[in-house]
């Protein structure tokens, strides 16, 4: 009976459930309006930190000095290449600092923001007015966290 049970025990062990790789607490209406969670809890997973993100030029080399969409949009896209690069994506995001230099781009930003995390997992964030950055024509700079490989993402148990 014991060699029945044994197998038993360890295929039942063995089995991963489907987890996210984060936990997005629940939100309040003002913080759906606003994208961002009021907490993103992880188990384990690779911990990325993010430098701060800043874009006065495009993907094309384009000067972007001065234009406050298009620097948001450009910072999204470094902060996903740099996540990438460690194994992940924007997705894996799970708190970031945000620093504006105008405080009526605030809702702009969170319009730009809810278009990066259609799913509606957003980071925990703060959004934060500064007087000024290190170079002329900056608008926007971002720092964040990402965590990759959670205990079990997408269905697949990672062994590290």
């Amino acid at each position: 009976m014991t060699r029945i049970v044994m197998p038993a025990v360890i295929a039942v062990l063995s089995i991963c459930p489907v987890v996210r790789a984060a936990d997005y607490l629940e939100k309040t209406d003002f913080q759906k309006s606003r994208a961002f969670s009021p907490a993103v809890v992880t188990d384990r997973g690779r911990i990325v930190w993010l430098a701060g993100q800043t874009a006065t030029m495009d993907a094309d080399g384009k000067d972007i000095s001065g234009n406050f969409e298009a620097q948001v949009r450009r910072v999204f896209a470094l902060m996903d290449q740099t996540l990438k690069r460690a194994g992940g994506t924007l997705a894996n995001l799970v708190t970031m600092t945000v620093f504006i230099k105008e405080p009526r781009y605030g809702d702009r930003f969170v319009e730009l923001r809810k278009q990066m995390f259609l799913d509606g997992n957003y980071p925990g964030s703060a959004l934060i007015t500064v007087t000024n950055f290190a170079r002329p024509g900056i608008e926007i700079e971002i720092q964040g966290v990402g965590v990759i490989g959670d205990r079990c993402t997408n269905g697949s148990c990672s062994t590290k």
